[in-house]
C-alpha cells in the first residue's frame, strides 16, 4: 500500500474522530453544561456565550476584521443572516427549552434538533433553489412523526400537565429550524471566507445581536447573578462544546464525506441519551426509543439522498 494510500486513510480517521468528539461535546453540553446556568436568563446565556468567545479570538485574529471589505452587500445580509438565526435565535431557542424541562426530557430536546437538515433542504429549495431528492417530503414526514412520538410517546398531549414540555418542543424545532436556515445562508458566504474567519465574524455579529437584545430587555447587567459554578461552566462550555467542538468538527469536514460526518454525529444524540440516564435518571420508554432509532435513521436517509441527488 503506497503512502499516498496510508495518508489518505489516516486523514479521514483523524477526521471521523474529530466529528465524533466535537458531536460528544455537544451532547455533553445540552445534558451536563448548559442546565448549569439555569439561574440566568436565557438571552444573557447566549450573549456570553459568544462575546466572551469573540473577544478571546479578537487577541489573535483581530487583523482578519479587514476581511468584511471584501464582502458585497448580499454576502454581508447573509452573514448577518447566519448570525441572527444560527447564533442569536437557534441559541435562545435552545437554551430556554433546555430550562424549561427543569432537567427532565433533556435527551428529548437535544433529539429534536436533529430535524435541523430538515428545515435545511426546505430552505435550500426556497432561497438556493436547490431541488430536494424526489422522496425528501415523505422521509421528512416520517422524521416530524417520530419526532412527536418521542415527545409524548402513546399519550396524547395534556396542555396542563405537560405545558413546559410542550413548549420545550416546540423551541427546539424552532432551534432547528434556525440551525437549518443558518446552514443554507452560510453556503453564500464561505466561498468568499475561510472557516476560521468565518467564525470569528459570526461570534461577533452574533454577541453584536445579543447585546441589543440583552440592553433591550434589561438584562446587560446580569453578570451580577453569576456565581463561580456558574463561571466555570461557562469557561468548560466555550473551550469544549463552544469552540473546541466547532474547530473539531470543521477540522473533521475537510476530511471526510458528508455522510460519515452524517454518521459520526450520532455521537450527538448518543452522548445525550446515556448521559440523561446517568446523570439525570432519564429513561426513554420503549417508544421513545423507537422514535429515536426512526428519526435518526430518517435523518441519515434525507442526508444520504441529498448528497447523492443530481444537481
Amino acid at each position: 500500500m503506497s503512502n499516498r494510500i496510508l495518508k489518505e486513510k489516516r486523514a479521514v480517521i483523524i477526521g471521523a474522530v474529530s466529528i465524533a468528539l466535537a458531536a460528544t461535546l455537544w451532547g455533553m453540553d445540552g445534558i451536563v453544561l448548559t442546565p448549569g446556568l439555569y439561574n440566568l436568563d436565557a438571552k444573557f446565556v447566549v450573549f456570553i456565550l459568544h462575546a466572551l468567545p469573540f473577544l478571546l479570538m479578537s487577541l489573535f485574529l483581530y487583523k482578519r476584521i479587514r476581511y468584511i471589505k471584501h464582502l458585497n452587500r448580499n454576502e454581508l445580509i447573509s452573514l448577518f443572516l447566519v448570525a441572527l438565526f444560527g447564533g442569536a435565535l437557534g441559541t435562545i431557542f435552545i437554551v430556554e427549552a433546555l430550562f424549561l424541562v427543569n432537567f427532565k426530557s433533556l435527551s428529548i430536546v437535544v433529539l429534536l434538533q436533529k430535524l435541523q437538515p430538515v428545515f435545511a433542504i426546505i430552505l435550500a429549495a426556497l432561497i438556493l433553489k436547490e431541488k430536494p431528492h424526489k422522496h425528501f417530503l415523505f422521509w421528512a414526514t416520517i422524521a416530524i412523526i417520530a419526532g412527536y412520538f418521542l415527545t409524548f410517546g402513546w399519550q396524547l398531549p395534556h396542555v396542563d400537565r405537560d405545558r413546559n414540555t410542550i413548549i420545550a418542543a416546540l423551541l427546539a424545532i424552532l432551534a432547528a429550524f434556525s440551525f437549518g436556515s443558518s446552514t443554507v445562508f452560510s453556503k453564500k458566504i464561505l466561498h468568499k471566507l475561510d472557516f476560521v474567519t468565518a467564525t470569528y465574524f459570526r461570534y461577533g455579529m452574533t454577541a453584536l445581536i445579543m447585546f441589543i437584545i440583552v440592553l433591550v430587555t434589561g438584562h446587560l447587567f446580569d453578570f451580577k447573578y453569576m456565581t463561580e459554578k456558574n463561571w466555570w461552566f461557562v469557561l468548560i462550555i466555550i473551550l469544549t462544546s463552544g469552540l473546541g467542538a466547532i474547530f473539531l468538527y470543521y477540522y473533521g469536514l475537510k476530511r471526510v464525506k458528508a455522510i460519515l460526518s452524517t454518521i459520526m454525529e450520532l455521537f450527538f444524540p448518543i452522548t445525550a441519551i446515556i448521559l440523561d440516564y446517568y446523570v439525570n435518571g432519564h429513561v426513554l420508554s420503549p417508544v421513545q426509543w423507537i422514535s429515536a432509532i426512526i428519526l435518526i435513521a430518517v435523518i441519515i436517509k434525507i442526508n444520504w439522498d441529498n448528497a447523492h441527488s443530481p444537481d
